[in-house]
C-alpha cells in the first residue's frame, strides 16, 4: 500500500479551506463546512487504515470493542430489571427478595466495572495505533519531495507542524470516540426501546419527539462553534509560534533591543485569541442554558407519565425508577447531537484543518518544484538549456545555460549577485520554482550542497558528521578527527565536549565554525559531487582554497558558485553569468 494514501483520501481536491498566511502569521478566516465530500474523505482515511499493515490488529481491537459495547448494553438492560425488582421489594417490605436483588445488583455492577475498564483501555490502544499510523504517513508526506519547503515558500498554509502533531491526535481519538458513542447509542436504542415500549407507549413516543426537538435546537444554538473552534486553533498556534520565535532568536532580540515590537505582537495575538475564546464561551453559555434544562427535564418526564399508572394500581412501584432509567438511556441515545455538540464542533474544525493540510500537500506534490527537470546520473554533472526566472517578475536570471563535466571534475560558476547564486543552488537541489531545462547530477545521497548559511541538525557531532548506512562500515574516531583537523575546527569540537555530546550547535559554535563542520561532513561523506555557494565569502579565500584542495585530494568533484575571487586554477571549467542572464564559458587549466 502507498504510504501516502492515509490522508490523500481527505486531501484530494476541494477549495483549500483553512488557508493561512505563514509569512505574516495572521489567520485568514475561512468558512468551515462538514459536507458530503469531506465525509467521503473521512471514510477514505478509515478505509486506508483498515487495509494498512496495521489493519489486522486494528480489526481485532475494534471487534473486541464491539463485543464489550454489546456486553455493557446487555448488563444495563439486566440492571434495569434488577433495579425494578429491588425497588418493588423495598415497597413491599419483602426482605428475602430485597437481599437477593441486592446481591444481583452487586454482581452486575462488578461485571459492568470490569467491562467498562477494559473497554476504555482497548479504546485508548486502538486510538494510539491509529494516531501512530496516520502521523507517520503525514510526516512522510510532509518531508517527501520537499513539501515542507514548498509549503513554507508558498506561505499558504498556517502551522502545518501543529496540524500533524496536535490535530492528528485530536482527529484519531475523537473519531474513534464519536464512532463508539454513535454505535453505543444505536445499540442502546435497540435495547431500551423494547423496555420503554413495554412500560408505556406514550412515554416512548415522548422520548423520540423530545430528543428530536432537542437535537434540532442544539444545532441551531451551537452551530457557530465549528468556525470559532477552527479559528481558535489557528490563533493558539500563532501565539505559540511567536513564543518559539522569541526563544530561538533570544540573543539577537536582546542585542538589537527588539522586545517592544515583539511584546506588541504577542499582546495583539493574545487579544485575538482571547476575543475569539470569549465568543466560544458565550456560545457555550447559551448552549449550556439549553442542555442543562434539557437534561433536568429527563428526570421529571418519566415520573409524570408513569406515576399515574402506579397510583391507579396498574403498575408496580419499581416500574417508576425502571422507566426513568430506560427513558434516560433512550434519550441519551437519541440526543447524541445535544450531548456531544461541543465535541462535534471541535471535531469538525480539526477535520477541516487536516483536510486543508492534505489539499496543500497534494497540490504541491502535483505541481512539483517547477519546470526544471532533475535527472540523476552518477557519471556526470550537466546543465542542459537551463533557464531560471525570478519568481516575482519572471526576469531572466540565467538564460539557456548548457555546461557538462564528468564526475570528479571541477566547475566554477561566476554569478553576478546573491539572487543568481540562490537560484542556481536551488535549481541543482530541485527547488527553484520558475524556469525550464534540465539539471543532470548524481543521486541525492551522492550529492551534497553547502549553502552560505549552514544547517547543523540536532544530535551529537558524530551524528552530524557521519550518516552511516546499514551496509557501511562504522566510521572510526580517527577518521572523523582527521576531517575536523583538515578544516581547522577540531579544537572547537573538543571545546564543546567531543564527538558524543548533544548541544545546541547554533549557540555552541560560531557561524564560521558551523560552516567548517559542514565542510568536514562533506569530506567524510565523500560524495560524487559537492556544490559550494560563495565559499570565499563565507570561509575566506585562504580557507576556501584549502577546502577545495581537500576535496580534490579525496577525488570529490565540485561546483562552486562564487564571484571569481578564488581564481581559475582550481577548476576545469569556468562559466560566467552576466547580469542579464547570458553566459560565457572558458576552460581553465587545473592547478
Amino acid at each position: 500500500m502507498d504510504c501516502r494514501a492515509g490522508w490523500d483520501s481527505i486531501g484530494a481536491g476541494g477549495s483549500g479551506r483553512g488557508v493561512q498566511s505563514m509569512t505574516t502569521g495572521t489567520s485568514v478566516s475561512q468558512q468551515v463546512r462538514f459536507d458530503r465530500q469531506m465525509a467521503a474523505r473521512l471514510r477514505g482515511v478509515i478505509r486506508d487504515f483498515a487495509t494498512s499493515e496495521k489493519g489486522g490488529r486494528a480489526a481485532a481491537l475494534a471487534g473486541l470493542l464491539l463485543t464489550l459495547i454489546m456486553a455493557i448494553n446487555g448488563l444495563n438492560v439486566v440492571n434495569s430489571y434488577i433495579g425494578r425488582n429491588f425497588m418493588t421489594a423495598i415497597e413491599q417490605r419483602d426482605r428475602p427478595a430485597f437481599v437477593n436483588q441486592a446481591l444481583f445488583y452487586a454482581a452486575v455492577f462488578a461485571a459492568s466495572t470490569v467491562a467498562a475498564v477494559i473497554y476504555r483501555f482497548i479504546e485508548e490502544r486502538l486510538g494510539l495505533l491509529w494516531r501512530e499510523w496516520l502521523t507517520r504517513r503525514l510526516a512522510d508526506r510532509y518531508l517527501d519531495q520537499h513539501v515542507y519547503y514548498q509549503l513554507n515558500v508558498a506561505g499558504g498554509l498556517g502551522n502545518p507542524d501543529q496540524r500533524i502533531a496536535d490535530d492528528v491526535r485530536s482527529f484519531t481519538t475523537t473519531t474513534l470516540s464519536l464512532a463508539l458513542i454513535f454505535l453505543n447509542g444505536a445499540l442502546t436504542m435497540i435495547a431500551f426501546s423494547g423496555v420503554l415500549w413495554s412500560i408505556s407507549r406514550p412515554l416512548f413516543a415522548t422520548a423520540v419527539i423530545y430528543a428530536a426537538l432537542g437535537s434540532a435546537f442544539a444545532y441551531l444554538v451551537g452551530r457557530p462553534l465549528v468556525q470559532l473552534n477552527y479559528d481558535q486553533s489557528d490563533r493558539e498556534a500563532d501565539f505559540r509560534a511567536q513564543l518559539v520565535h522569541v526563544r530561538e532568536h533570544a540573543e539577537s532580540i536582546a542585542i538589537l533591543g527588539r522586545e517592544p515590537e515583539l511584546k506588541a505582537r504577542l499582546f495583539d495575538q493574545i487579544d485575538a485569541l482571547a476575543a475569539n475564546l470569549k465568543r466560544i464561551i458565550a456560545v457555550n453559555r447559551n448552549l449550556g442554558f439549553f442542555t442543562t434544562g434539557y437534561n433536568y427535564m429527563i428526570q421529571l418526564i418519566p415520573a409524570l407519565i408513569v406515576a399515574p399508572l402506579f397510583i391507579r394500581g396498574s403498575a408496580e412501584f419499581g416500574v417508576i425508577p425502571q422507566s426513568s432509567m430506560a427513558f434516560a438511556q433512550l434519550i441519551g441515545a437519541f440526543s447524541i447531537v445535544v450531548n456531544q455538540f461541543p465535541q462535534l464542533s471541535s471535531y469538525a474544525a480539526v477535520l477541516a484543518r487536516l483536510n486543508a493540510l492534505g489539499e496543500a500537500q497534494q497540490t504541491i506534490a502535483a505541481q512539483g518544484s517547477g519546470n526544471v527537470v532533475i535527472v540523476e546520473d552518477d557519471s556526470k554533472f550537466a546543465c542542459e538549456q537551463l533557464t531560471l526566472l525570478a519568481p516575482q517578475d519572471d526576469r531572466p536570471l540565467v538564460r539557456a545555460l548548457s555546461v557538462e563535466m564528468p564526475a570528479g571534475n571541477r566547475l566554477l560558476v561566476v554569478v553576478p549577485d546573491d539572487l543568481v547564486t540562490s537560484a542556481v543552488l536551488r535549481a541543482i537541489a530541485g527547488l527553484w520554482p520558475s524556469g525550464s531545462g534540465r539539471v543532470v547530477r548524481p543521486r541525492q545521497e551522492r550529492t551534497l550542497l553547502l549553502p552560505e548559511h549552514p544547517y547543523l541538525p540536532p544530535g551529537t557531532p558524530r551524528q552530524m558528521l557521519v550518516r552511516e548506512s546499514a551496509a557501511a562500515e562504522p566510521t572510526g574516531d580517527e577518521r572523523i578527527w582527521d576531517a575536523l583537523r583538515r578544516v581547522g575546527v577540531d579544537a572547537a569540537v573538543r571545546r564543546t565536549g567531543g564527538l558524543d555530546v548533544q548541544r545546541d550547535w547554533t549557540d555552541a559554535l560560531s557561524l564560521d565554525e558551523q560552516r567548517l563542520v559542514a565542510v568536514a561532513h562533506v569530506l567524510l561523506a565523500m560524495p560524487r559531487l559537492a556544490v559550494l555557494a560563495q565559499p570565499a565569502g563565507t570561509l575566506g579565500s585562504e580557507r576556501a582554497t584549502d577546502v577545495l584542495a581537500a576535496l580534490k585530494e579525496r577525488g570529490v568533484g565540485y561546483v562552486v558558485l562564487g564571484n571569481g575571487a578564488l581564481g581559475d586554477d582550481h577548476f576545469d571549467v569556468v562559466v560566467e553569468i552576466a547580469p542579464d542572464g547570458s553566459w560565457t564559458r572558458t576552460r581553465a587549466s587545473a592547478g
